[in-house]
């Protein structure tokens, strides 16, 4: 299996825009996972799958649409029956940022 070119640095940068913390041990470790997996998937290209058909699944299963039709809705007090809170008519929620 030949091995990808991924860095230390790949990794932080990874992480970075992940949001996570990783500690030495973990960046080594995402390191050697990273590369074995691009490893994998550059083995894959290389598989030749010439008269082989393209298929989405196997289970045979066929998406059925429906018309988009508007139905019955609810009026705005039964959306709100069961609210913990709610305000001019609106869900009342806290302040998320």
């Amino acid at each position: 299996m030949e091995k990808a070119n991924i860095t230390k640095s790949d990794v932080e940068k990874i992480a970075h825009l992940a949001r996570i913390e990783l500690d030495e041990a973990e960046k080594e470790k995402f390191t050697r996972n990273f590369e074995n997996i691009l490893a994998f998937v550059n083995e894959l290209q290389n598989v030749d799958t010439s008269g082989v058909e393209e298929i989405s699944q196997i289970a045979g299963l066929k998406n059925v649409w429906r018309e988009d039709e508007a139905g019955k809705s609810l009026s705005n007090e039964e959306a709100l029956k069961n609210a913990p809170a709610s305000e001019k008519g609106y869900f009342k929620v806290k302040e998320i940022l």
